[in-house]
């Protein structure tokens, strides 16, 4: 698994959202910078408690111009559950087939309760409207993941 970091080119991408539309990353860098962030599971304890950070924390993301587009394998029906269960008021994308993910060096071997397999690795990435990796988020809880991305945009 070989992470992108920052300078790094980000890989392009379309993938559906949670209404089975297809939403691009250069569409969406044409408006300002993109979080991607990529989690595990819809659904889950720790994937709420972070969507549900960012849904909060949306009209600041937005006034600073930064769209947030959130990454899982799960497939588009699983993802608008989730989005309209949680009131998301971002797009969720679904990577059934998690090429994104590999593009962007997330998915990987992991390990649970002593059980070993491939999944996605909780990682954000910034991404600048030149296209490049701005910042990688690397250390944070899932309770404060919305806060920690705050923080470091608003000092960049």
């Amino acid at each position: 698994m070989k992470t992108l970091i920052s300078g790094e080119q980000a890989p392009s991408f379309t993938l559906q959202n949670q209404q089975d539309e297809s939403i691009s990353l250069a569409t969406c860098l044409s408006k300002g910078p993109v979080l991607v962030y990529f989690y595990p599971k819809a659904s889950t304890p720790g994937c709420t408690v972070q969507a549900c950070g960012l849904r909060d924390s949306q009209v600041e993301l937005d006034n600073l111009d930064v769209t947030v587009l959130g990454i899982s394998p799960d497939p588009v029906a699983k993802l608008a559950r989730f989005s309209d269960k949680q009131a998301l008021n971002f797009s969720l994308l679904s990577d059934e087939d998690h090429a994104i993910a590999d593009a962007f060096g997330v998915w990987g071997e992991k390990k649970f309760m002593g059980k070993i397999y491939d999944g996605i690795h909780r990682l954000s990435f910034l991404i600048g409207q030149d296209g490049k990796v701005a910042h990688v988020f690397d250390k944070f809880k899932t309770k404060n993941h919305h806060e920690v991305v705050l923080n470091y945009i608003k000092e960049a």
